[in-house]
């Protein structure tokens, strides 16, 4: 299912080794939305979904799973948002939330938008 037909769902995986921290990345791009997981162990910790709005530039977001005070799934959904103009989710389950970590993080995001726009 790696690479679906337009209209599909398309997923696509990837990894990469931050701070000597292997870090993986599950994409999975649906009609309108995307969903984005992002984690070194399979869990499902938290869950926050953003989404553009007309009324304002800052889209709009809500954690849905997991500790509202962690807003790092919360941010980058809101980033990612603004971005691409879909509807995101992303859950975000690494210890590390330390803001240099997340913008690596983000910046490997971005490196694999670029490199495969079709994914996302």
């Amino acid at each position: 299912m790696e690479g679906s037909p337009a209209g599909g769902v398309s997923l696509h995986n990837f990894s990469a080794r931050l701070w000597e921290q292997l870090v993986h990345f599950h994409v999975m791009r649906l009609t309108d939305s995307l969903f984005l997981w992002v984690g070194a162990t399979p869990h499902l910790n938290n869950l926050a979904v953003a989404m553009c709005s007309r009324y304002d530039s800052i889209p709009v977001s809500t954690s849905l799973l997991g500790d509202t005070s962690d807003t790092t799934s919360t941010g980058l959904a809101q980033r990612l948002a603004r971005k691409t103009n879909k509807q995101v989710f992303v859950s975000y389950n690494l210890q590390n939330t330390d803001s240099s970590f997340t913008l690596l993080v983000e910046n490997r995001i971005k490196e694999e938008m670029a490199a495969f726009p079709e994914k996302f």
